[in-house]
């Protein structure tokens, strides 16, 4: 099995599409040309990492944070990135990060955060802005069929929990071709009026390509007329966080508590309490600072996420209970999820989940 090919399955778990602009998401070494002999899922890719691949004859490493984030001018061994990346490369290692692809995922990282403290009625904190695009474009009734569905079939006219969606419309379409065309109706040089459709359909960013190849392969038209839009419309199953309900509230010293418990934290730093039960729970694992004024809006009790600084916590304002739980914590079960779903999917090659500690931050 060629490393492509797992890959591949990789890219249905978390597409590459959904990573955030910032991220340094998909194959950071090695190539997919290389016929896979094991593969090792990590949190970190660090340099003992490498060594625990080598030692276990593992060619592919899939981790979840990206070793390069930031680009490189010199690799030279000055510090652990460039270390572990120069041991993966004289070693023939491929290293794969999923990152925020996985984190927008509806059922990737935050879902298994969420999973993890047995949250319900869970839906996204932060749905993604600025991914749903459309399409319209224009062809007679023989070929309408044929290019919606093509257009269907590559990923087209996906909304929320409905396919197939499109809106059609009749019109009437002129044109004139000059003496190199060759319309599908009418003759060249000859002005024409046409009775026409017009198709509309959305789809996610990231299949752009696959639409629009889609689109020419099955347009009749010798010059194929189409438009693309984004459209300002939040998309509801792809986003960072999560939030939802406990089955029972908890007071606030118990729930730190049972969540503690539940992400094996060595501590968890929090704002004053509210004095307030806590149902609703709003979580994103990882850095998410940023959500907090979410969590607030979405009528969360508590909200757990990490890296927070001082003056961050100041934002709860009294009306939440705001925890930070610790960064790898907050995301400690994802490389089991990944190693999982690897196993559902690829029965003949070793898949190990690593046994080293990567989390930077220790707890006296």
């Amino acid at each position: 099995m060629k490393i492509a090919e797992i890959l591949d399955i990789l890219e249905i778990m978390a597409p590459l599409g959904y990573a955030e602009d910032f991220d340094n998401v998909g194959l950071l070494t090695g190539s997919a040309a290389t016929d896979a002999t094991g593969i090792l899922v990590c949190h970190d890719a660090l340099e003992q990492v490498i060594d625990e691949a080598i030692a276990a004859s593992c060619n592919l490493v899939v981790c979840f944070h990206p070793i390069l984030f930031s680009g490189l001018k010199k690799i030279t061994g000055k510090n652990y990135v460039e270390r572990a990346v120069i041991k993966a490369i004289k070693n023939d290692i491929a290293i794969y990060a999923v990152h925020t692809a996985l984190d927008n995922h509806s059922q990737g990282v935050n879902k298994i955060f969420a999973d993890a403290l047995g949250l319900i009625n869970t839906k996204i904190l932060v749905p993604k802005e600025g991914f749903i695009r459309k399409l319209v474009t224009y062809t007679i009734a023989e070929n309408h069929i044929q290019l919606r569905n093509a257009l269907f079939n590559a990923g087209a006219g996906s909304i929320g929990n409905y396919q197939n969606c499109s809106f059609n419309s009749t019109g009437l379409g002129t044109y004139q071709g000059n003496e190199f065309s060759n319309p599908e109706v009418g003759q060249r040089g000859e002005f024409t009026e046409a009775n026409e459709i017009k198709i509309e359909v959305t789809f996610e960013k990231h299949l752009e390509a696959k639409i629009l190849k889609a689109l020419f392969a099955n347009h009749v038209y010798e010059e194929v007329a189409y438009e693309i839009y984004t459209l300002q419309n939040r998309h509801q199953n792809i986003g960072l966080g999560i939030i939802g309900e406990l089955a029972e509230p908890l007071d606030e010293h118990t729930f730190l508590e049972f969540a503690k418990q539940k992400i094996k934290a060595g501590g968890i730093r929090h704002s004053a309490f509210t004095g307030k039960p806590i149902k609703k729970v709003a979580l994103l694992g990882g850095s998410g600072s940023f959500a907090i004024k979410n969590a607030i809006a979405a009528g969360a009790d508590a909200y757990l996420t990490a890296d927070l600084k001082y003056h961050q916590f100041y934002e709860a304002e009294g009306k939440l209970l705001l925890a930070d739980v610790g960064h790898y914590e907050s995301e400690r079960y994802t490389a089991d999820y990944i190693a999982k779903y690897l196993s559902e999917n690829i029965k003949d090659i070793a898949i190990r989940v690593s046994g080293i500690d990567t989390n930077p931050v220790k707890y006296v």
